[in-house]
């Protein structure tokens, strides 16, 4: 059996390896190493695979998140509400900007945004929510869009881990995670389920004048050279970068499907272990793209079987250990826990397990078979 890879980069490059060096070295013939014709070929072809107006790239993914709530003019003291259980580059954005965030709880079983928790958080400064699509699928964005439109509220997106998923409307309309809102953000990070070598992330939406204001803010705020217009910021997706995402993006529905069916082999192996919830899936089996494969473990020591994954060479993680409302930067008086009782308890019950396109049977029966022989004992 190969070595197990949480990401296994590698083997996903050996299978693209001419591609992706046929696709840098035309940038490196070229020498446009900023705002090249790759960034410009991908920006199309990523608005194309989208079905959106505009995608702005730019440096990485928390740049992008913090350029979008830049470019709708949020002023300091401004509160955005978003999720307690997830990465910090979505609440430390909005606190650089010296905007309010406000925590609220998630779903027990999507691990996304609370619709009702959302709802209550609501005051007059509110002027943003910020639905996080967790681990590979979409908040519920119906629900969410309504309550923007009964608000006047701004919808931003969060779409670093779910690019490819579709969401579907009860009328029964699709959309791509990421296009639904006014304004969304993702990461291009390398273990993304659409990652580059490097840093990387892009900004979308479908608003005009919306895109014109970001693509100065991503430039120093320069729409003609020397002229800054808005103040901006410096952050740009290099030509290397997008060269290798231009390779990559045609591949990545075949590297979601491949997600999903080790999701599924996954699924199968646990499907009589009462201790193991499996993750949930919202709508049809476009709705997730497992970035992350995240099981929630009752009445088992979570910290304990971390230890012996190690032990047996498997790598996993926990995503993630800490609730944002109890880190140091962004504790406040304003939270009580008895707000948050689903992500207090799923930070103690989750582990994420290997996932990427390159996981064979024997990887995920020796990983399951592992997993189950030390819940039984």
């Amino acid at each position: 059996m190969k070595k197990i890879q949480m990401v296994d980069l590698k083997g996903q490059y050996d299978d693209i390896k001419d591609l992706v060096n046929t696709s840098i070295q035309e940038v490196l013939e070229t020498t446009t190493f900023i705002n090249g014709p790759k960034v410009h070929q991908f920006q199309k072809n990523l608005e194309h695979y989208l079905g959106v107006k505009h995608v702005i790239p730019c440096a990485n993914g928390t740049d992008a998140l913090q350029i979008a709530m830049m470019g709708l003019g949020l002023k300091p003291g401004d509160e955005v509400i978003t999720a307690d259980f997830t990465f910090a580059a979505t609440v430390e954005v909005i606190a650089l900007l010296q905007l309010t965030p406000v925590l609220v709880d998630v779903n027990e079983d999507d691990f996304n945004i609370n619709i009702e928790a959302i709802k209550k958080a609501i005051t007059p400064k509110t002027k943003a929510i910020v639905p996080v699509h967790l681990f590979g699928q979409c908040a519920n964005m119906e629900a969410i869009m309504e309550i923007a439109k009964a608000y006047n509220l701004y919808v931003i997106e969060d779409n670093a881990q779910a690019i490819g998923a579709n969401y579907t409307f009860k009328d029964g309309k699709k959309a791509q995670a990421g296009t639904i809102g006014h304004v969304a953000s993702t990461s291009f990070f390398p273990s993304k389920n659409l990652g580059c070598y490097g840093d990387g992330g892009a900004i979308f939406t479908n608003d005009d004048a919306l895109a014109h204001t970001i693509r100065g803010i991503v430039n120093h705020g320069m729409y003609e050279r020397y002229h800054h217009d808005v103040v901006g910021v410096n952050s740009r997706l290099d030509s290397v970068q997008a060269a290798v995402l231009d390779a990559k993006l045609p591949h990545l529905d075949i590297y979601n499907k491949k997600r999903r069916e080790a999701a599924n082999k996954y699924d199968n192996a646990f499907k009589n272990i009462s201790s193991i919830v499996t993750p949930h899936r919202n709508g049809g089996e476009d709705a997730h793209v497992f970035h992350q494969y995240t099981l929630r473990v009752k009445g088992v020591d979570r910290d304990a079987l971390v230890k012996h994954l190690n032990e047996k060479s498997i790598p996993c993680g926990v995503y993630y250990p800490i609730p944002l409302h109890k880190q140091k930067a962004y504790s406040d008086s304003r939270y009580k826990e008895a707000d948050f009782p689903v992500t207090n308890q799923l930070v103690k019950d989750v582990i994420s397990l290997p996932m990427h396109t390159e996981l064979d049977d024997e990887q995920i029966e020796f990983i399951t078979s592992t997993i189950i022989n030390f819940i039984n004992g």
